[in-house]
Order: C-alpha cells, then structure tokens, then sequence
C-alpha cells in the first residue's frame, strides 16, 4: 500500500500566475522600468520644484520620524503596510509588485547619492523635466510588463473591486489624501506637484500602448493589448 503523496505548500501559489509567454522580455522591461522609476524619483526630489503625491507623502513621514530612516527606507516601508492592506481586499500581488516594492525605494536612494544638490534653476529645471518624462515612461515599462501592479496602484484596484467607488474617485480621494497628509508634515509642494498631476497620464497614454507586451497569439490577431490595466494606468509610484 502506497503512502499518500505529501503536498508541498509553494508560497508562490499566492501571487498572480506569470503569464506564459515572453518571459524574458517581461523580466527585463519590469526591472528595467523599476530601475528607471527609481532614478527618476531621486531626480524629482533633487529638482526641489515639488514632487508627486504619493511622494510628498514619503518625505513627510521621513521628516516626521526626523531624517533617521532614509527617503528609500520610507518609500520600502510604506510599500510592504500598502501591501498589508490588500489582505482585507483579497489582493493577489504579482512577481512584479514584489519586485517593485523591493527595487523602487533602493534605486531612489542611489540616485539621491550620486547625483548632487543643485541651487541652480538651470539645472533644477532640466531635472524636474526629465524626472517627470523617464517617471512615465518608466510607468509604461513595468505596467507593461504585465506582471503585476504596484502596491499603491493595486490598493487602489482592490478598494474599486470592493465598490467603494469608480476608479477616478477612489484614485482622486487617496492621492488627495496622501499630498495633503504628506505636506502637513512638511513633504516638498511645488510647481512640480501641479506638473506631475496635470502631464503623467497624457505621457502615458501615448507610452502604454507602445510598450505593453503583447501575447504572441494576441499579436497574431492584431493590434489589441494583452496586459494592459483596466484602470487609468497612472502609476503611483509604483
């Protein structure tokens, strides 16, 4: 008589299946949109213009526990309570949000660094330019990889899944919140905030469809995307 075969608990059954094609090319475009949206992060905050709302966020909190964690610290530790909460909402992260969480707030400390503070308007406006153009493009790459969204952008997901609102008030109320609660403790508001908000999702509107990662068969078939987010694909640092 034959013992019963033991199932082994595969921690990996909790996260989103990887889709079956293209593998590669989604783990190079997903670490490499990580990267660049870590560098572009550390940019924004070196331009001292203002940063995004999310980030804002981060900078208050690193303030209120007086500078002793670093701004990547923050953004990490915020990533895994975001990552927390989707418990309750019966969230699957992906490899991707794993990813993310552990990539973006490193890269955004290197960045901080080796590129010095800057007085000059000259070089500070450049910055907060290029920072919010690679931010998008950098978005599209690690959405379009299909491997899961960021933490912030899957609370937000969860929370519309759940009916607590359509997608633009769900959005709209949690990066309000986020900004205001952010620069009440003193995170960077600025010209760069307003810019942010008002020119990432143009930027990524044209960038989604460009770099999202198509099935082999849906390519077959035509122009349709595979992995693109049913939600307003705006990441939040993620």
């Amino acid at each position: 008589m034959t013992a019963p075969a033991v199932r082994r608990w595969n921690p990996l059954r909790l996260l989103l299946p990887i889709p079956a094609d293209r593998r590669l090319r989604r783990g190079i475009q997903l670490i490499g949109g990580l990267l660049l949206y870590g560098f572009t992060m550390g940019l924004m905050v070196r331009a001292l213009l203002g940063l995004d709302p999310w980030d804002v966020f981060h900078q208050g909190v690193m303030k209120l526990l007086g500078d002793h964690l670093s701004y990547g610290t923050v953004i990490t530790c915020v990533s895994v309570i975001v990552l927390l909460l989707w418990i309750p909402l019966r969230q699957r992260p992906g490899i991707g949000t794993i990813m993310n969480a552990l990539i973006i707030g490193w890269t955004t400390d290197l960045t901080l660094t080796i590129v010095p503070h800057t007085d000059l308007p000259a070089v500070r406006i450049p910055l907060l330019a290029v920072s919010i153009v690679g931010n998008a493009l950098a978005g599209a790459l690690y959405i379009g990889a299909g491997l899961g969204p960021g933490p912030r952008d899957g609370l937000m997901t969860g929370l519309v899944a759940r009916g607590v609102g359509s997608i633009r008030v769900v959005r709209t109320c949690i990066e309000v919140a986020v900004l205001v609660i952010g620069w009440l403790l003193g995170g960077l508001f600025g010209i760069g905030t307003i810019l942010y908000a008002l020119t990432i999702g143009p930027l990524l509107h044209w960038f989604m469809p460009r770099l999202a990662v198509r099935s082999r068969s849906a390519s077959d078939q035509g122009p349709a995307v595979e992995s693109a987010p049913a939600a307003d694909p705006a990441p939040a640092c993620d």
